[in-house]
This record gives structure tokens, sequence and C-alpha cells, in this order.
């Protein structure tokens, strides 16, 4: 049998964490690495920014149609500015919809979505039987430029898509 010394394990595994030099190369690579990727990710946030807002538009047109025909009255969405836009519905049942009339829904897309604006050929009117006015709604993003566009057919199919 080959004796073996206590202390000859001890020193081949006596190492007591990461030096200074390793330390600064691992920091160095990491601040390399987030050097490049924070531009990407900065543009990937502003485009998950608008196409939530498109989401919230066309959800909040769909909401609209569902009211008009629920209510069995027509229900207009105002477009006006670049960040807010109103839903009113026929409260007098006249057969028009003139704004601040019946429920007066103000709708903001600012404080969420704060680097896009949108703007609208027309403001889209639901019937009651859940038929609407054309209209497309462009929403752009102020960082990258790049443009979503909400749909209103005269169906009231409502619908986003990347190009006008």
């Amino acid at each position: 049998m080959i004796p073996v010394r206590a202390g000859f394990f001890m020193k081949i595994f006596n190492k007591q964490g990461f030096s200074l030099p390793e330390l600064m190369i691992v920091v160095v690579i990491i601040g390399i690495v987030l050097s490049i990727a924070a531009p990407y990710y900065i543009d990937y946030l502003a485009e998950q920014r608008l196409k939530g807002a498109a989401r919230m538009v066309m959800s909040d047109l769909m909401a609209a149609r569902q009211k008009a025909v629920t209510t069995n009255q027509k229900v207009k969405v105002s477009f006006g500015g670049t960040h807010v836009y109103g839903i009113w519905n026929d409260a007098d049942n006249n057969g028009t919809v003139a704004d601040n009339e019946g429920d007066n829904l103000a709708m903001d897309i600012y404080p969420s979505y704060y680097d896009v604006t949108f703007s609208a050929s027309a403001n889209p009117v639901f019937s009651a039987r859940g038929t609407a006015s054309m209209a497309t709604v462009t929403l752009t993003s102020a960082r990258t430029g790049r443009s979503k566009y909400v749909k209103v057919a005269i169906t009231g199919r409502v619908k986003t898509d990347d190009t006008p």
C-alpha cells in the first residue's frame, strides 16, 4: 500500500474564490454584451408599445361595435388629437351620433404608450346591426418610425394590419 499524505489533496483544492483579474474580465465581457444589446432592446420595447397601442384601439373599436348591437343604438368613435379618442352613443335615438352625446367614454393611450401617436381617416360609426362606416386608424411609433393600421370594414369587422 502506498502511503498518502493528508495535506496532498488540500493543496490541489485550496482555491478560495475568484481572483481580481478573473472578475475584471467577466465585468468587461458583460459590459461589451450589454453595449451591443441595449439599442436592440430599446427598439424592441418601442415595437411592443406600438403593438400594444394597436391592440388597445382595436379592442375599443370592437367594444364599440358590441355596445351598438347590445344597446340597439348607433355608436361613434371620435378620434381627435394624437392620443385621445372618445366613444359616444346615440342617446336621443335620432339616428345621428354627436360628440358629447350619450355615454362619454374618453380613452387616452398616452400613459401606457407614450411614444405612439395616431391619426384616423374617418370616425367610424357602428350601427345597431353591427355594420360600420369604413375607417383606418394609423398608429406610429416616434422611436422607430414604424406604423400599424387598425382597419374597420363596412361589415363591422375590426383588424390590425402592417400595410395601409
